[in-house]
């Protein structure tokens, strides 16, 4: 019996090459500028996007409040407050089919850390929803500007 042999392959050499440090320091180089023009305009932008969640939560607790109405043929007091979407309300008007488990999950605070203003009936509308925007007091301008459910 003849032994076969496995042919003898040579390793093929392949060159593998990385980025040299001047590529490296280029790109770095790069990102910096791009860092450089950017970050500035980034940095005056969360106050809009707390004005922009305030808006948000204002709008969900409108949704809710209109569901809350269809079950209950009203919307909740000013004492009863927004808190009437999250637990059933006791006092006058007294919900007729409050919705078991409630209308929003949770209440949140406005992006300052405060509690939304609720007043029914309100100035404009059957009801009021208030941040009082970045200073926590009525009027203001810019970022201290009330945020409505009217100005929307």
């Amino acid at each position: 019996m003849k032994q076969q042999h496995a042919p003898s392959v040579a390793p093929k050499t392949r060159q593998q090459r990385g980025f040299t440090l001047i590529e490296i320091m280029v790109v770095v180089a790069i990102l910096a500028i791009l860092g450089a023009a950017v970050v500035p305009k980034i940095m005056n932008r969360p106050d809009d996007a707390r004005v922009v969640r305030a808006k948000q939560d204002i709008s969900s607790f409108e949704a809710a409040l209109q569901l809350y109405k269809l079950d209950n043929y009203n919307f909740p007091s000013t004492d009863q407050g927004l808190q009437a979407l999250v637990e059933k309300p006791t006092g006058d008007p007294e919900p007729a089919n409050w919705k078991t488990g409630g209308y929003v999950q949770k209440l949140t605070k406005d992006p300052w850390g405060r509690d939304y203003v609720y007043v029914s009936p309100g100035e404009v509308g059957e009801y009021d929803i208030i941040s009082l925007g970045r200073d926590g007091s009525e009027g203001g301008t810019e970022y201290d500007a009330d945020i409505t459910n009217w100005d929307q």
